[in-house]
């Protein structure tokens, strides 16, 4: 048996499976997620199912230009792996999350298994950005926002074209809210990473 959703404009769709979904195991979970490619999928800690349409238009291209500032600079450093949003992390706490942009350490990227980079990497990326789509609600974002902060993110930008907003996350401090900001500096994480956020404010 199989449900067709419908495919409406950058929706999510969140499925209460509880301890029926927690009984698949990572490995299961990812090959599920493989089965059905036109769909992004997360998992939270609960065991729920969070199912995400592929973005519209402008989201799209919004994500191309922080993708293609972002890769830049990470091909420049060296010093860690970049991934976009198509990736999903196994967090320390079971979730599988996939942020629209990520950045983890070589030394930690390096120390998996191939088998462990070739699926979902079961590890928390230290840099983290999610993109607030038009008809995403903000406090799921923020509360995923936080989450990653609990499991050992270092730096995490919620970035919110629609209202020209910035939230910027660091563990153990209180969010740091711009507004309407030109840039954005990666400071210490990323060092020499200035992001011209303004570019994402304008019509795309």
């Amino acid at each position: 048996m199989s449900t067709v959703l419908p495919a409406v404009e950058e929706t999510s769709l969140t499925l209460h499976f509880g301890p029926v979904l927690q009984k698949m195991n990572d490995h299961e979970f990812f090959e599920f997620c493989q089965l059905n490619r036109d769909w992004r999928f997360e998992r939270t800690h609960e065991g729920d199912l969070v199912i995400m349409s592929p973005t519209g238009g402008k989201t799209g291209q919004r994500n191309f230009l922080l993708t293609t500032f972002f890769g830049g600079w990470v091909e420049a450093d060296g010093t860690g792996v970049g991934f976009d949003s198509s990736t999903g992390f196994t967090l320390p706490n079971g979730a599988k999350r996939s942020p629209d942009l990520a950045w983890i350490r070589r030394s930690r990227w390096e120390a998996l298994t191939e088998d462990q980079q070739a699926e979902f990497p079961p590890l928390c990326p230290d840099f983290v950005v999610e993109l607030r789509s038009p008809s995403d609600a903000l406090a799921p974002l923020q509360a995923k926002m936080q989450e990653y902060m609990d499991n050992g993110a270092q730096l995490g930008w919620l970035i919110d074209p629609e209202e020209r907003r910035v939230h910027i996350y660091r563990p153990g401090v209180p969010t740091t809210c711009l507004d309407n900001p030109d840039s954005l500096d990666g400071e210490p994480l990323l060092p020499g990473l200035r992001l011209p956020v303004v570019k994402l404010w304008g019509e795309v």
